[in-house]
């Protein structure tokens, strides 16, 4: 059985990586209150192949909203 889990769950078992949800319950336009998780690894591949062949998905990365996924990114003066 496929188990619901608050964003917050969701973030905390799987901390810094992509994930696939489904049955996405959504805060607003931008944030997820709840899902079900159908993916989750350090690559966006797999939900995004899975985005393409027709399955309904949300594919997010995990990390809080400071940081970015693709790595740091450093300022000039």
């Amino acid at each position: 059985m496929e188990k619901r889990m608050t964003w917050e769950e969701i973030e905390k078992q799987y901390p810094d990586q992509w994930v696939g949800l489904s049955n996405v319950e959504w805060e607003d336009s931008a944030n997820v209150r709840s899902a079900v998780v159908k993916y989750a690894g350090k690559s966006s591949t797999e939900p995004l192949r899975r985005q393409i062949a027709g399955e309904d998905i949300e594919t997010i990365y995990t990390t809080p909203n400071n940081l970015c996924p693709l790595g740091i990114l450093a300022g000039g003066k």
